[in-house]
């Protein structure tokens, strides 16, 4: 890490845990500016900058300052942002189908955006430098939206979004009942679930490339054990939902991108 950066991950208590994969910190004092690219992970995130907000490159090429509380939904490409001065972030990421109930929209709606919540979050504090307090914050915050939202899963999305990141087939349904979960898995996860399914191969392959010994050999390897035929099927994947290949990307990445690499997103962190 750079000079005073942190980054921390905390579970969420557990009356939040079925919505909430996990809530994190980031600080960067001194971020170098640098373009960072985020890499799609299946899941969406609510993210609070308590500092200064991130820029993100849009469709033009031209950067411009994010709201500084988004609701990050699903990704099918990756988002290209730079620091413009100190960063400090207390976030959580939702569970693939967690959302929904949150955000009171379809999750599709939110898929590939960052949606502004500032006016929702107005009057929220955290105290600056005390990542604990932060979190608790938070927690305390969403908890009360749970509450009052009276959020709810729908159990056969949650079925076939648990298939897919264990890789299983899940249940047989007849074609009109997949065609309905189909359009459910749309609404409360934002993609749909053969989407889904490619994010978390990709990101298996993804957190192994961003790993201290990882190789071209090793990543192929590795590659045919998620699943992926050949090198160019996966060569498309990294092109697809991160702009580059693993080479470039595990050269040219600093700061919050690659901390999110190479410490969010694995299971057996949330256990």
């Amino acid at each position: 890490m750079g000079e005073g950066e942190r980054y921390e991950e905390f579970a969420p208590p557990p009356s939040l845990r079925p919505f909430i994969r996990v809530l994190w910190t980031y600080a960067a004092p001194k971020p170098t500016g640098g373009v960072q690219r985020i890499a799609p992970d299946g899941c969406p995130e609510l993210v609070i900058d308590l500092a200064d907000p991130y820029e993100e490159e849009g469709d033009d090429g031209v950067f411009r300052p994010q709201p500084p509380v988004i609701l990050a939904g699903q990704m099918t490409r990756p988002m290209a942002i730079r620091p413009v001065g100190p960063v400090e972030i207390v976030a959580a990421r939702f569970e693939p189908d967690g959302a929904r109930d949150f955000l009171g929209l379809p999750l599709i709606d939110a898929t590939d955006r960052r949606l502004d919540l500032v006016e929702r979050l107005s009057g929220f504090s955290a105290p600056s430098g005390d990542p604990v307090g932060q979190v608790a914050v938070l927690a305390d915050w969403l908890e009360g939206q749970r509450r009052a939202g009276d959020w709810r899963l729908d159990a056969a999305v949650r079925a076939e979004v648990s298939a897919a990141e264990r890789e299983d087939d899940g249940p047989f349904l007849s074609s009109a009942d997949r065609r309905a979960l189909q359009r459910r898995f749309r609404d409360r996860v934002g993609v749909a679930p053969r989407t889904l399914r490619s994010v978390f191969r990709f990101r298996r392959i993804f957190d192994h490339a961003t790993g201290p010994d990882a190789d071209a050999a090793s990543w192929l390897e590795a590659g045919l054990a998620a699943g992926y035929f050949d090198q160019p099927q996966m060569a498309r994947d990294f092109r697809r939902f991160l702009g580059c290949t693993a080479t470039e990307w595990a050269r040219e990445q600093m700061e919050l991108a690659r901390q999110l690499a190479s410490q969010s997103y694995k299971r057996d962190r949330r256990d």
